[in-house]
């Protein structure tokens, strides 16, 4: 009698640890059926710390997609000049050349100064430019202010159709560019040819000074 009340108690015992089993194994394809329709394909899972084992896996934030950077400018067009390219000459043609980004190139070796629309050469003139005293500065700058009246109020003569570059005085403006003839570091330009230019920036194009790199056809410029 006391057999079989054990036997009767050892197959209760071991059916109720098969129904255990049974649970949990429904629990865990519970789980899985939860967390992996949670996680896109091939996509990589976080590694988990043993705090994390009971934490629900979630999607990956996407990553950020980032800007496209601006492209390069590419010189398409050098004008022709037939002339003598002597100081007070400049040539100017926008005929026919669509919108686009503004850049002005100024080469001091060269004392010359050229405009780029596009990629394509608008204007270009004899300057001149600083002398040993006060040297034009080499770079890029962005033009930071227009002024068609303006005058120095460090020498007291007039800058027609002023474009700066510097804060301590730098510009490029109207001037009667003559031979032999030099400025305090602003880049003089005719002052005719001054205002074609005045009328075509705004505030930001870049000025790019250099001394001996004259730009060319098929030159690049990198994007600002």
């Amino acid at each position: 009698m006391a057999n079989q009340i054990a036997l009767r108690i050892s197959k209760a015992i071991l059916i109720m640890a098969g129904l255990a089993v049974f649970v949990l194994a429904v629990m865990g394809v519970v789980r899985a059926a939860v967390v992996i329709p949670a996680v896109e394909q091939g996509a990589e899972l976080p590694a988990l710390s043993k705090a994390d084992d009971a934490k629900p896996i979630l999607h990956q934030p996407a990553a950020e997609t980032q800007p496209e950077t601006a492209s390069d400018f590419v010189i398409k067009r050098v004008l022709q000049i037939d002339e003598p390219f002597v100081h007070g000459y400049y040539k100017w043609d926008d005929e026919g050349v669509p919108d686009g980004e503004i850049i002005i190139t100024v080469d001091l070796k060269a004392e010359s100064l050229s405009v780029f629309k596009g990629g394509y050469e608008i204007g270009a003139t004899v300057i001149k430019f600083g002398d040993a005293l006060k040297p034009t500065p080499t770079g890029v700058f962005p033009i930071t202010q227009k002024n068609a009246d303006h005058v120095s109020n460090l020498y007291d003569v007039p800058m027609p159709y002023m474009m700066r570059l510097t804060n301590d005085g730098i510009a490029i403006h109207g001037a009667d560019v003559k031979w032999g003839y030099g400025t305090r570091g602003c880049i003089g330009v005719p002052t005719e040819f001054a205002r074609l230019l005045f009328e075509q920036v705004s505030l930001g194009d870049r000025v790019i000074v250099t001394n001996g790199k004259i730009i060319d056809l098929g030159d690049t410029i990198a994007a600002g």
